[in-house]
């Protein structure tokens, strides 16, 4: 087996495992709350693993640009191997979330790798290819996850939903044990007080989406150490967040960007299964089928996205997709009780192409524009962005739905908020602008410059 095909195999496995992971819960947590008792616990199961896995991908992807990508992947396989068997043995819910929040910082070691380890290894033009591969993993696992969890409660134990995970975590650290590393480290001093900061801060701000009370003051504390944190890294020779990424003007505008547009519609997938299910009486089942749509858009555009963007370029591939978004946030806005299941399909598959198209052009693009020591940290920060934006898209949304006085009411208002956000989000592509990469499109090699 060669180096390549090997870390492909343990990216995937690792992928699948923590993709399954954020959803797999979703069937299951009212058994295991109602078995282990604490249900006043049964949000901070999901927002511990939310949380860590979060805080911790742009410091993944630092350290990795510090000690190589293999050393940071594998500790993340471990530490997530080791969650999955303490949440497994859990006796209370205090243990479930604080093992959860273990789960979830090996997970946020492991998410940025896929798009870093295939910037390392494959050119511009199959980079889109790869990256729609390694997009199926969540398509999978958002149809799977449900009904395996549903199975494992039926069949044998709810605990088996995170045993699961222990052979095919062995199996994904067992396939990167041949991988030969392309990327040569830049040996740097580690940032530690900036990466405490930076985790409070955002530690902060996340929490505001599941407390109940004192939103505001975690949402001013987690403002207050942005600042503190900001201040701090322009003072050091190896910040966490390098400036420079921060600055430049065309890695500023993507990363707004998609912070944006999963602000207005990423989370659209937490809530058309509601609707398919209470207003088109649809089975749970084909409520996860329907979005597959989006899975199946995704993979169509981002397959061929790496050979389009050395024809036309990051801007207006980024415009287009920002276009196709608008189209699907018009869609949803549109949606009412005559509407099933294959016009909300339709609706997600357009979603797909421009969340497809838009979040490989991103990837790419934080790659080639940033200097080869930084690409690990620009990849990673870009797709933080994105988890940023989606984690606050979801929370307006559940907010609009639950102080709503009906449940389509509720639908409406929160679809005409992801639609507006798409203009939004549509209007800062304008200031995404072409400039010269870092890394020539005419010398890559597979796996190395030349």
């Amino acid at each position: 087996m060669s180096s390549r095909t090997s870390v492909m195999i343990s990216i995937v496995l690792a992928m699948l495992v923590a993709s399954m992971d954020t959803t797999i819960m979703n069937t299951t947590m009212p058994i295991i709350s109602k078995e282990l008792g604490g249900f006043s616990l049964y949000a901070w199961s999901f927002a511990s693993y939310m949380i860590t896995t979060t805080v911790l991908s742009p410091i993944a992807g630092r350290l990795s640009d510090i000690f190589g990508r293999k050393k940071v992947f594998s500790f993340g396989i471990v530490l997530f191997l080791a969650g999955s068997l303490l949440c497994g043995m859990s006796q209370n819910m205090i243990q479930l979330v604080l093992f959860r929040a273990i789960q979830g910082i090996g997970a946020g070691f492991m998410m940025p790798f896929p798009a870093i380890i295939a910037g390392d290894l494959f050119p511009v033009e199959k980079r889109g290819k790869i990256q729609a591969f390694f997009t199926a993993m969540w398509g999978i696992s958002a149809v799977l996850a449900p009904l395996l969890g549903s199975l494992f409660v039926e069949y044998l134990s709810w605990r088996w939903i995170f045993y699961v995970n222990i052979p095919v975590s062995l199996l994904s650290l067992l396939t990167l044990i041949p991988y030969k590393e392309v990327y040569e480290p830049k040996k740097a001093a580690v940032d530690y007080i900036g990466a405490v900061l930076f985790a409070l801060a955002i530690s902060s701000l996340l929490l505001v989406t599941v407390v109940n009370s004192g939103q505001f003051l975690y949402a001013a504390g987690g403002v207050l150490l942005l600042i503190v944190f900001y201040w701090y890294e322009k003072k050091q020779a190896s910040p966490l967040v390098p400036l420079t990424l921060v600055r430049h003007q065309t890695l500023k505008w993507m990363n707004i960007n998609g912070f944006i547009s999963c602000v207005a519609l990423f989370g659209t997938s937490s809530y058309i299964p509601l609707f398919l299910q209470q207003i088109a009486h649809q089975t749970v089942f084909m409520s996860g089928v329907a979005l597959l749509g989006t899975s199946i858009g995704w993979m169509l555009a981002a397959v061929p996205a790496g050979k389009w963007i050395l024809r036309y370029g990051y801007r207006r591939l980024l415009i287009i997709g920002n276009i196709l978004l608008v189209a699907s946030g018009g869609l949803l806005a549109l949606l009412n009780e005559q509407h099933g299941f294959f016009y909300v399909f339709f609706a997600m598959f357009i979603q797909g192409l421009s969340f497809g198209l838009m979040t490989t052009v991103g990837v790419i693009g934080s790659q080639q524009l940033a200097d080869a020591h930084e690409k690990g940290i620009a990849t990673s920060f870009f797709m933080f962005c994105r988890n940023i934006g989606t984690a606050i898209g979801v929370t307006v949304m559940g907010a609009l739905l639950t102080k709503a006085a009906h449940f389509m009411t509720g639908i409406h208002d929160l679809f005409l908020f992801g639609f507006a956000g798409s203009i939004v989000a549509l209007l800062t592509s304008f200031f995404i602008r072409e400039e010269v990469q870092h890394e020539p499109f005419n010398e890559i090699k597979e796996g190395k410059m030349v």
